[in-house]
Order: C-alpha cells, then sequence, then structure tokens
C-alpha cells in the first residue's frame, strides 16, 4: 500500500503563487509516475500535471506555462509550483501515483490517492 500526503494549500489572490507538496510513505517506488489532479464544485476531476518515470512531464492545457511539476532530487517528494493563479485554477489538489502507467490523464486514475490540499484564489 502507498500513502499520499498532500499539503502547502491555502488562498491567494489572482496573479499569486503556491506551492503544493505530496510525500509519498509506505510501499512506494521512485519509478511509478506522479500525478496531481484537482477538482473544483460542481465540476469533473482534470489532470493537471504528471512526471512519468522517465522524467518527462506533461500538464493541462489551462496550466501550461503557469504550473510546474517537479520531484525532490535527492528524495520521493512531489511539488507542484503554480505561479499566475487564477480563480478558476480553484479546487481541491489531489496527488496521484501508479505503477506501471504513464501520460497524463491516465497516471493515478486507478491506484492512489492523497486526500487532497484546498485551493483558493480570489479575484
Amino acid at each position: 500500500q502507498v500513502q499520499l500526503v498532500e499539503s502547502g494549500g491555502g488562498s491567494v489572490q489572482a496573479g499569486g503563487s503556491l506551492t503544493l507538496s505530496c510525500e509519498p510513505r509506505g510501499n512506494f517506488y521512485n519509478d511509478y509516475c506522479m500525478s496531481w489532479y484537482r477538482q473544483a464544485p460542481g465540476k469533473e476531476r482534470e489532470a493537471v500535471a504528471v512526471i512519468n518515470r522517465d522524467g518527462r512531464t506533461d500538464y493541462a492545457d489551462s496550466v501550461q506555462g503557469r504550473f510546474t511539476i517537479y520531484k525532490h532530487l535527492t528524495n520521493t517528494m512531489l511539488y507542484l509550483q503554480m505561479s499566475d493563479l487564477k480563480p478558476e485554477d480553484t479546487g481541491t489538489y489531489y496527488c496521484t501515483t501508479e505503477p506501471g502507467v504513464h501520460g497524463l490523464g491516465r497516471c493515478g486514475r486507478h491506484a492512489y490517492w492523497g486526500q487532497g490540499t484546498q485551493v483558493t484564489v480570489s479575484s
């Protein structure tokens, strides 16, 4: 089993920045893909960013150029650096991981999820 613990959410004004963190615990292997999803009230869950086992990253069009997904160099921590935040970025952000899968929208769909961290962007 793998547990994922997110942190770093909060409330910011439009144009601001936040960095989310995700700590994998348990039987996690560093070659798993890792991904961030988000869900806004009344909307479907959306894949935001992924980092595959080979280190390649991919982003949703809505966050391309504003968000950066990356891993810590020496441990298994995952981060999502978010800048130029917009009100439409508001939602609960989830860290996910999954063995043997890669790709935005595929990584993490059927495996491990964290509890989520809330991001609220006001105009």
